[in-house]
């Protein structure tokens, strides 16, 4: 059967590489309201490293640590920091996929693969990305477990308020300049994605910097790519901020969605996420956007979420702080309604909120 874009299932897992998997962990646990699914490591026969599996509804997030001194993901930390080493799309035909993407030029990174256990067969195979991120296809179709090699977890649980987050909306690289094209385009070639929309530098601007941005998806939607770069401005832009800490292109966010987004902001504010602060103004410009909708705006306006509309519903959104040491990863809490955007008239807001942050590190 010949590969298409129609053939991806959605998101599957996300690995992070961090210097110590036991506290993330708890981070992760108690303020994001995962619970602790699997455990990989000494205890389980895996000598050079130590990996968590966090699971919250569809979400899962594997968390892993070298504590061998020469293993290859030191590497990767020393570079980056704490970041995303890998993301995953579920497949209908890992093999044919893959060979898909092969043909069209990509690069291989691992060949597919069985891989047998208790709960039977999962199939997985991976091609480079940008930076040092890897994509990895997945088929789960003929497997019961969550990710093959984790023994389950028997130790204590750290979750503390439970955040009602769901899965995976959308995940946005950022790249260097004059290479948002190249990924759209790779994605279009290899995998056969669409670009979705363009936001160009009259989108989304200050006086001081800009970005542009590609959003690619799956012809059926199940998976949504935005990919950003910079653009000339007066000042370095969020986007260059971001390459000089990663040393290079990464995964800059990931969108998380959640079908009560006043419940789940609640919940992580009390657990201790922090978020991107809105200036109160915000909320006198979107009265007339927000008519209308369920949601209270006072409500929004007293947990700083944001709001935006199109022709087939709205979106509520919010941005948390960078959850590592540098001023690279963070995440989007996202509840949709219809609308299949990503908050353009919220751009602005943002770009202009990161930009405050930006130049408290000195960084603009």
């Amino acid at each position: 059967m010949a590969y298409s874009s129609h053939d991806i299932l959605g998101f599957d897992y996300i690995q992070k590489y961090v210097g110590n998997a036991r506290h993330t962990t708890y981070y992760y646990c108690g303020l994001y309201g995962f619970e602790i699914a699997g455990y990989m490591g000494p205890e389980t026969g895996v000598r050079d490293r130590v990996s968590y599996l966090l699971k919250q509804n569809e979400l899962l997030l594997a968390v892993t640590a070298p504590i061998v001194p020469d293993h290859a993901i030191h590497t990767f930390l020393s570079k980056h920091g704490d970041g995303v080493r890998e993301i995953t799309f579920k497949v209908k035909d890992v093999y044919e996929a893959h060979r898909y993407a092969l043909e069209h030029g990509a690069e291989n990174f691992r060949d597919p693969a069985r891989e047998k256990d208790s709960h039977g067969t999962f199939i997985r195979g991976s091609l480079k990305i940008y930076g040092d991120t890897i994509l990895t296809l997945t088929d789960r179709s003929n497997y019961t477990g969550l990710i093959p090699g984790y023994q389950p977890y028997e130790g204590v649980q750290v979750t503390r308020q439970h955040t009602n987050l769901l899965r995976i909306d959308h995940i946005v690289g950022n790249v260097e300049t004059g290479k948002m094209d190249y990924w759209a385009s790779w994605f279009e070639d290899k995998l056969d994605l669409e670009t979705f929309v363009h936001f160009d530098k009259g989108d989304i601007s200050t006086q001081y910097s800009a970005l542009v941005s590609k959003v690619v998806r799956s012809k059926n939607t199940a998976v949504r790519l935005p990919i950003n770069e910079p653009a000339e401005g007066l000042k370095k832009s969020q986007i260059e901020e971001y390459l000089d800490v990663n040393y290079g292109p990464g995964v800059q966010h990931i969108a998380i969605e959640t079908d009560d987004i006043l419940h789940s902001i609640a919940a992580m504010r009390d657990n201790g996420v922090e978020f991107i602060p809105t200036p109160s103004s915000y909320y006198d410009v979107i009265q007339e956007r927000a008519a209308g909708i369920p949601e209270s705006l006072t409500e929004l306006e007293r947990l700083s979420i944001l709001m935006d509309k199109d022709e087939r519903g709205y979106l509520l959104q919010l941005f948390t702080q960078p959850v590592g040491d540098r001023p690279t990863l963070f995440y989007e809490i996202i509840q949709r309604r219809g609308c299949d955007g990503f908050g353009q008239n919220n751009f602005q807001a943002l770009f202009e909120a990161i930009e405050r942050e930006q130049a408290k590190r000195g960084n603009l």
